[in-house]
């Protein structure tokens, strides 16, 4: 009997390397609070994407969150409604209000062309989302910031090793954030990242990651919490580290395989992908919901797991937002189906993946 293929699995060093730092960990008896080993992920990983300053926290959200008390926001932030709700959940836990507007229906990122009908008196930042690592439109919405006096806090969750111009996608924006959670292209299980470019702002968040506690630990200078990773989940990140370009190349050559094979279903459509990309997750869009859902139930039927990311679209959450008509995300995310991809995925069953697709489509 076949085992059960899921969306994704997490990419991990071999146990016996996690079991080295484990040992040191307990021999030194230092288990948080800003250990060696945090600080030794945290400089490495800035390193690896030749970023600027990079603050470790306990996850992804908190970065988010973080990064809008760090620069101190309050009021309307405009933001995307095709992402995960850690998007809009991070704005509201921070006491300011999330404003959607649509995607591009090609790239699936905010469409910067219906950013500035969303601006008002009350408009204090732009939270656009790096989508399946696909990056933003960048330039365009950076202008439309600086235009109109605004922040712009990135959630780059799935954007560990993708590149924007030529340099780390987390060196934009005034601040990136990104996840480190076991499904990401780079996990500690849990974990997160504040990125930015701008020294002042990293001890800043470094402050808040600790209670607001000054550099010297001497005094309480701002409101902050207890956002800190633990020196176990460094250590897998520091693990995981050493094989994250082997991961990255992994990941695009199925993405390809994928796409090639798949390219014969005339109603499937692809992601545009506009710059670098770590091709982390291989999303596709059908002609209708309903050819999406007789794809899922054929895949399901032989105990494959794709997932449908993102459905549905943020803005139809009324029980937490105003509804406001997202005509394209709201259509999109009926018609997007995410298949299984990760490294421990074999070739032979990517294949009948494809082929119970097409199978079931032509």
């Amino acid at each position: 009997m076949s085992k059960p293929i899921y969306v994704t699995m997490p990419t991990l060093a071999p146990l016996s390397e996690v079991n080295e730092y484990l040992e040191a960990i307990w021999e030194s008896g230092v288990m948080t609070h800003n250990g060696p080993i945090l600080q030794r992920f945290e400089k490495e990983v800035k390193e690896w994407h030749d970023a600027a300053y990079h603050t470790v926290v306990v996850n992804g959200t908190v970065a988010l969150q973080m990064a809008i008390k760090a620069l101190e926001l309050k009021g309307e932030i405009i933001t995307s409604p095709f992402s995960f709700i850690a998007t809009t959940s991070a704005i509201q836990y921070e006491g300011c209000t999330p404003v959607y507007a649509d995607i591009d229906p090609e790239t699936l990122t905010l469409d910067p062309a219906k950013i500035e009908e969303k601006i008002t008196e009350n408009t204090v930042a732009i939270m656009p989302v790096h989508v399946f690592g696909n990056s933003c439109d960048i330039e365009a919405i950076d202008a439309i910031a600086k235009k109109h006096n605004l922040k712009v806090i990135y959630d780059a969750c799935h954007s560990v090793g993708v590149t924007y111009k030529g340099q780390s996608v987390f060196n934009y924006g005034d601040i990136s954030c990104t996840s480190y959670h076991a499904t990401k292209m780079l996990n500690s299980t849990e974990g997160g990242g504040c990125y930015t470019t701008n020294p002042e702002l990293d001890a800043k968040l470094k402050r808040i990651r600790f209670f607001g506690f000054s550099e010297d630990k001497t005094n309480v200078v701002e409101e902050g919490s207890n956002f800190k990773m633990t020196e176990v989940h460094a250590a897998v990140g520091l693990c995981n580290l050493k094989y994250l370009q082997e991961a990255l190349d992994d990941r695009r050559e199925k993405y390809m395989h994928y796409k090639q094979r798949l390219s014969v279903c005339p109603m499937l459509k692809f992601q545009k992908i506009i710059d670098d990309c770590n091709y982390s997750y291989f999303p596709v869009i059908f002609d209708s919901e309903s050819t999406l859902l007789k794809v899922e139930a054929a895949l399901a039927a032989d105990k494959i797991y794709a997932r449908r990311y993102f459905y549905p679209s943020l803005n139809t959450f009324t029980d937490i937002v105003p509804y406001v008509a997202m005509p394209i995300s709201e259509d999109i995310s009926k018609r997007i189906l995410c298949l299984p991809l990760y490294k421990g995925l074999a070739w032979e069953d990517m294949d009948r993946i494809i082929d119970i697709m097409i199978e079931t489509l032509i």
